[in-house]
C-alpha cells in the first residue's frame, strides 16, 4: 500500500474503503444505524467496555487461544512450517464468539432488550444465542432452510440456548436470504432491537464494529508467533466468505510489507461451472444488503445463484475491506474447490487429529499445494476458525462414506 497509514483511517466516517462499503439501507433504518455507529465511537476505548469485554473473552470465551504447530501436517507436505490459530478451541466452536460478545454487551449497555441474528453455518447463530443466554436477552436467529438442514446439530445448540431460530423459505434457502428476513425484523422493532451482523460485511458501522472485536485474532497471533519463532509468519491465510475471520486474522499485518497474506473463497463445483462463491473470481461491483462491493450477479444485476459445500462460505458478497486491499493488492485472493476440500477435510483429521470446520477446511486445502512450494525455513500461519463437528454429518451425506 502507498500510506501504510490508511488502515487506522477507514472505513471514513461514511464507511467507505475506498469505493466500497457506505449504507445502502431503508431510510427508516438510517436512525438506528446512526445510534449505533455514535455509541460503538463513544464506549470503544472507554476502560469499563474494553475490560468488560476482555473479562468474557477470557472467562466466558476462552481467550487466548493456542498457537498450534502442525508437526505432522508440516511433514507431510514437506515445505513451509504451519502453525494453526486455534479458533476452534473457543467456546462455541468458531470465532464467531468474539463478536458476538461484542455486540451483545452494546445492545445491553444501549437499552436493547432483543437480539435478531442471521447464520449461515449456524456458528454465528449459536454464538449470539449463547452471549444472549450469559446476558439475559431474547434472541431470535433466522436461518435459511436449505442450511437449517445442513447444519441440524447448531439449530438444536441455538434451541437449547433459548434462542427462536426461524427458517427462510425465500430464495436459495441460505444466508443471503436469512440476512434479508433479519433486516426486514429490524426495520419493524428497531425500538427495542439490537441486529448483530455476524461478519465484516453489510451496511456501516457492521464492516468496521465486526472488524474491531475479531482483530484480536492477529493481534494474539503477533506476541505467540514471536514467543515460539522469534520473528512474524512470512505468509498468513485464511478463508474467507463476508471476511470475519480473515480480516481479524490478517488486520494487524497489513503494515508488514514483506508478509504474504492470503484469502480463500470457495471455489465450489469450479469456476467455469458458475456453481461457487468466489466473489473475486466472477464478480464485479454491485450493491447487495446494505453494501457496496464484488458481487457475483448476471448480467442484469441480479444475484447469481452461488453454491458451497460450507454453508458459512455460500454467500454472493464479500466485506468491503476485503475488496479494498484486494485492488490495493495487499491482500491476494485464490479458491478451493468443493471437492479439494472434501480430501483436505480427510487429511487433516487424519494426521493432526483436528477435524476442521468446512469453511477454515477451504485454507487448508490451499496449504495442501502451496506450503510445499515454500522452503522449510519459511512460516506459513492459518486461521483455523472453527470445529468441524457441525460438518461431519453433512460431509458423510456427501460423499457417501468415500474415502472415509
Amino acid at each position: 500500500m502507498s500510506n501504510p497509514a490508511t488502515r487506522f483511517s477507514l472505513p471514513d466516517e461514511k464507511g467507505h474503503f475506498g469505493p466500497y462499503g457506505g449504507m445502502f439501507v431503508p431510510e427508516t433504518l438510517m436512525t438506528a444505524l446512526y445510534e449505533l455507529r455514535d455509541f460503538y465511537e463513544a464506549v470503544k476505548e472507554e476502560p469499563s467496555f474494553k475490560a468488560e469485554l476482555a473479562h468474557h473473552l477470557k472467562e466466558f470465551a476462552g481467550r487466548p487461544t493456542n498457537l498450534y504447530y502442525a508437526e505432522r501436517l508440516t511433514e507431510y507436505l514437506g515445505g513451509a512450517k504451519i502453525y494453526l490459530k486455534r479458533e476452534d478451541l473457543l467456546h462455541t466452536g468458531a470465532h464467531k464468539i468474539n463478536n458476538a460478545l461484542g455486540q451483545v454487551i452494546l445492545a445491553k449497555r444501549m437499552g436493547k432488550t432483543r437480539v435478531i441474528a442471521e447464520t449461515g453455518a449456524g456458528q454465528h447463530g449459536v454464538a449470539a444465542a449463547t452471549a444472549c443466554a450469559r446476558f439475559g436477552l431474547k434472541c431470535v436467529v433466522y436461518m435459511g432452510t436449505e442450511d437449517m438442514r445442513r447444519q441440524e446439530l447448531n439449530v438444536f445448540r441455538m434451541r437449547l440456548c433459548g434462542a427462536e431460530v426461524r427458517g427462510v423459505d425465500a430464495g436459495q434457502k441460505t444466508l443471503k436470504d436469512a440476512i434479508n428476513e433479519a433486516m426486514r425484523d429490524w426495520v419493524t422493532n428497531v425500538q427495542d432491537t439490537h441486529y448483530v451482523l455476524g461478519s465484516a460485511l453489510g451496511t456501516h458501522p457492521y464492516p468496521m464494529i465486526v472488524r474491531d472485536f475479531q482483530k484480536i485474532i492477529g493481534e494474539e497471533v503477533r506476541r505467540q508467533i514471536m514467543e515460539k519463532e522469534g520473528r512474524l509468519p512470512d505468509v498468513m491465510a485464511a478463508c474467507v466468505g463476508g471476511g470475519s475471520n480473515a480480516i481479524g486474522f490478517l488486520w494487524d499485518f497489513l503494515d508488514e510489507p514483506n508478509m504474504r497474506l492470503v484469502g480463500v473463497e470457495a471455489g465450489g463445483r469450479g469456476i467455469e461451472s458458475g456453481e461457487h462463491a468466489a466473489r473475486f473470481f466472477g464478480g464485479k461491483l454491485g450493491v447487495l444488503q446494505g453494501c457496496k462491493s464484488y458481487v457475483l450477479q448476471n448480467p442484469d444485476g441480479q444475484i447469481s445463484l452461488t453454491h458451497s459445500v460450507s454453508a458459512g462460505l455460500d454467500y454472493a458478497s464479500i466485506g468491503p475491506e476485503h475488496a479494498y486491499y484486494r485492488d490495493a493488492g495487499r491482500i491476494e485472493y485464490a479458491y478451493a474447490t468443493d471437492d479439494e476440500v472434501l480430501s483436505a477435510f480427510k487429511t487433516m483429521s487424519e494426521l493432526e487429529g483436528i477435524i476442521p470446520a468446512l469453511e477454515s477446511t477451504h485454507v487448508i486445502a490451499w496449504a495442501l499445494k502451496e506450503a510445499p512450494k515454500m522452503g522449510k525455513d519459511k512460516l506459513l500461519c492459518l486461521n483455523l476458525s472453527g470445529r468441524g463437528d457441525k460438518d461431519v454429518q453433512e460431509v458423510m451425506r456427501v460423499t457417501g462414506y468415500k474415502g472415509l
